[in-house]
């Protein structure tokens, strides 16, 4: 079997993805799997065709690869590939659409409103809103375009940042508090991580500059809050229709009661990600983890 390594792409996280990719080629060359690296572009459909796999190993982040884009391409070449399906990752990566299935579901997740690009930006925008709140584009991830507004003057600009990477963006209530990630493993929950940036904001900075960020993992959480915050992200999980693994974003208030950020269908695999870390915490190194993502690849 020909196994596919999909990395790059055309998001703004192309950098992050092809390390993900190299780090995943890297893996399954260890583990004696007959692998290519494509580099994928505009170009996806003669690459994949000409290179003759039979499965693809995502390991696209954002548009096009987290989106349900590639996934549709590969179901109509009948590739098996990882991760979720078209669906569930087209959900996942809209910020709006997963909160309101998680609003509908009863699945606690930050308050938020709906900015558009054309939208008059006014201060009516923020009624209710305590300073400070957040801004973030709908569908991007690496917290690229996100800002932490502390000065209402600064809203404006914030809201045009991140209309630059989408249409849509959101105002969002800050949770001030612990921030925790949960990532999903084929049907069960990895140790949870603590994250605790160094500049307070766990920004891409933050997340790919080694350093700048201490991991704790396990998360020192009661075993009580850590089943409660274990279920809610499987919750998210299975709500959106995920399938396969996933990174369920979780922050925790001072009440010790949490709030899903967002959840991350095709999470980072650099040396600096958060799943691999939560999957050594719990005895599986990272060909090994890989070798089991790609044993769930699947036709969705």
């Amino acid at each position: 079997m020909r196994i596919g390594v999909l990395m790059g792409g055309m998001s703004a996280e192309r950098e992050i993805s092809l390390r993900s990719g190299k780090a995943v080629y890297n893996a399954l060359i260890q583990k004696r799997y007959n692998a290519v690296a494509i580099d994928v572009g505009r170009d996806v459909y003669n690459k994949i065709t000409s290179s003759k796999i039979d499965i693809a190993f995502i390991a696209l982040h954002g548009k096009y690869g987290e989106d349900g884009a590639i996934q549709g391409v590969l179901e109509i070449l009948g590739i098996p590939y990882t991760g979720s399906g078209i669906q569930a990752s087209a959900i996942s990566i809209n910020k709006v659409l997963a909160k309101r299935l998680f609003l509908f579901n009863n699945i606690p997740t930050p308050a938020f409103r709906v900015v558009k690009k054309g939208d008059a930006i006014n201060n009516a925008m923020i009624e209710g809103f305590g300073l400070p709140f957040v801004i973030k584009p709908n569908s991007q991830g690496s917290t690229i375009g996100v800002s932490i507004v502390n000065d209402k003057k600064n809203f404006p600009s914030a809201i045009k940042r991140a209309l630059r990477y989408n249409d849509t963006a959101l105002i969002e209530k800050f949770i001030k508090g612990r921030e925790l990630t949960v990532g999903i493993l084929s049907g069960r929950a990895l140790p949870i991580i603590e994250i605790r940036p160094k500049n307070g904001m766990y920004d891409f900075k933050a997340k790919y500059t080694k350093g700048m960020t201490k991991y704790v993992v396990p998360a020192p959480l009661s075993k009580t809050l850590e089943k409660r915050v274990a279920d809610i992200a499987f919750s998210a999980f299975n709500i959106l229709g995920c399938s396969s693994m996933a990174r369920i974003d979780i922050m925790l208030d001072s009440k010790n009661r949490p709030y899903v950020l967002e959840a991350n269908t095709i999470p980072g695999m650099t040396e600096l990600s958060l799943l691999p870390k939560a999957a050594k915490c719990a005895g599986i190194n990272f060909p090994d983890m890989v070798e089991e993502i790609l044993l769930s690849a699947s036709c969705k």
